[in-house]
């Protein structure tokens, strides 16, 4: 996950602020960040700080040196910093789309580009966002994020509320949030997302290789690509469906239809797929919109073709994102295109 800067310079940048407001909360949030972070090894030495949060920070530190060691990410003092949030999220993003749409109300920076949500220090000021959006008639959804990437403009730490997860999942993120700093594409999220995901995953296969462990269990990494691949089918028929003349009564009608098709295959599939597994039950039970469905085009879409470039380049690490900055200096269609081709190959 992406996220910036220091509001009061972007201000500035814009040449006056249509939300000061939301600038200002971008500035003092990040600032009181920068605050508490400290060193990780001065919390690990610290015989009063809670001897889980020490043995965890000490796990982490080892899959940080293996990020800039093994997969050639940035080495420097991010996720080597401990920072005490108080709050299970560091922010929280809010994605809109238009009721009958799935392209996402972009919200742009300077040299940040523009992303595909608006992110909020509290849950409340996302509360309010997300409020008026619905007023205006949009789909709106808003998810807690853990971690984000300044894109090294500020040495990131890992947070308080990272702590929740187990020693896979922290490193994961630390990959995953690296790769953002080792190359990042300006106003193409669904590149920058799909190919930190690849840097994630196949990192995280990597270091479980390295400490002598077996893979991740496939039964765990196929239902979870099953879940993506209903959610992007669904998408899929909503796009087709969304691009038809339609009255909006009858178009709310067809559009609910697919979220009862998504959750019906959903439990078609974990019943008679996974022996009952319901892990992801809390999620598809939820009321579902368009928003809801965003993150999976953003994170996902780009991956397998990731995956094949990185076999073409050998499984070597340095060639492979020097084939990535290739791709990532093209214009946006060729990019596509390329991106597209190279998924053809794995066919």
């Amino acid at each position: 996950m992406v996220w910036r800067f220091l509001a009061g310079l972007t201000c500035l940048w814009l040449g006056g602020c249509s939300s000061v407001s939301y600038y200002s909360q971008l500035a003092s949030g990040q600032w009181q960040l920068l605050q508490v972070r400290q060193p990780v090894a001065e919390v690990i030495a610290d015989p009063t700080r809670p001897q889980v949060l020490r043995e965890h920070l000490a796990h982490s530190q080892k899959a940080r040196t293996f990020a800039s060691q093994q997969l050639h990410l940035p080495d420097n003092q991010s996720y080597r910093l401990y920072a005490d949030i108080g709050r299970p999220y560091v922010v929280w993003n809010v994605f809109a789309t238009s009721e009958f749409s799935l392209l996402p109300q972009n919200h742009c920076f300077p040299i940040a580009g523009c992303v595909a949500y608006r992110g909020y220090y509290t849950q409340g000021a996302a509360r309010g966002e997300a409020a008026l959006l619905q007023l205006r008639g949009m789909d709106v959804s808003i998810g807690g994020v853990e971690a984000y990437s300044t894109l090294g403009w500020f040495d990131d730490p890992i947070m308080s509320s990272m702590m929740r997860w187990g020693e896979e999942r922290l490193a994961t993120v630390i990959f995953h949030e690296l790769a953002h700093q080792r190359f990042y594409v300006k106003d193409d999220t669904e590149f920058n997302e799909s190919f930190a995901t690849f840097v994630e995953q196949e990192g995280t296969r990597q270091w479980r290789a390295a400490r002598g462990l077996a893979p991740a269990s496939e039964s765990t990494l196929t239902r979870r690509d099953q879940v993506i691949q209903l959610v992007l089918d669904t998408r899929s028929r909503l796009q087709r469906l969304q691009a038809q003349p339609v009255a909006a009564d009858a178009m709310r009608q067809a559009k609910a239809a697919e979220f009862e098709r998504l959750r019906s295959d959903y439990r078609q599939m974990r019943d008679s797929q996974w022996g009952g597994d319901k892990r992801y039950d809390a999620w598809i039970n939820q009321p579902m919109n368009n928003a809801r469905l965003l993150p999976f085009g953003l994170y996902d879409q780009w991956v397998p073709a990731f995956a094949a470039l990185f076999r073409r380049e050998g499984g070597d690490w340095l060639r492979f994102y020097g084939a990535v900055e290739q791709l990532g200096r093209l214009p946006v269609e060729q990019r596509k295109l390329a991106l597209r081709q190279l998924e053809g190959r794995d066919l």
